[in-house]
């Protein structure tokens, strides 16, 4: 099944490092294909589907001017990704300090539990006498 909701669409454009990389050199500003094409090794037609995915994402806009196709990142698809993730990493982090407050208590019960039992046992030189 192909996602198609708004974050479904950034993740799986951010997936690919070349598409990252292509938004990384357009977050210095627009640039033509050919200029943002140029640092890759790859084909033309990849830079286009390339390119295509990152439109349909919504990070990525297209303006024509003469014949030339300017390129400019768009952020708020991040933006939107970015409080989704923050979002979650509360929860995590809120269920993490749950975890370890839980796992303290158990620590601190076995310990208890421990001295008890230690104390119930005489010592051997105790025994002894």
């Amino acid at each position: 099944m192909v996602a198609s909701d708004s974050l479904s669409l950034v993740f799986a454009a951010l997936a690919d490092p070349t598409r990252r990389e292509i938004l990384s050199r357009l977050a210095e500003g627009p640039a033509t294909v050919g200029e943002v094409a140029a640092p890759f090794s790859v084909s033309a037609p990849a830079i286009s589907q390339h390119l295509k995915v990152l439109e349909r994402a919504g990070l990525v806009s297209r303006t024509a001017q003469a014949q030339w196709r300017t390129l400019t990142m768009r952020a708020e698809p991040l933006d939107e990704a970015s409080a989704w993730v923050e979002q979650h990493r509360r929860e995590w982090n809120l269920r993490l300090d749950v975890l370890e407050k839980h796992l303290e208590t158990m620590k601190t019960m076995r310990t208890s539990e421990t001295e008890k039992t230690r104390s119930m046992i005489p010592d051997a030189e105790e025994a002894e006498s």
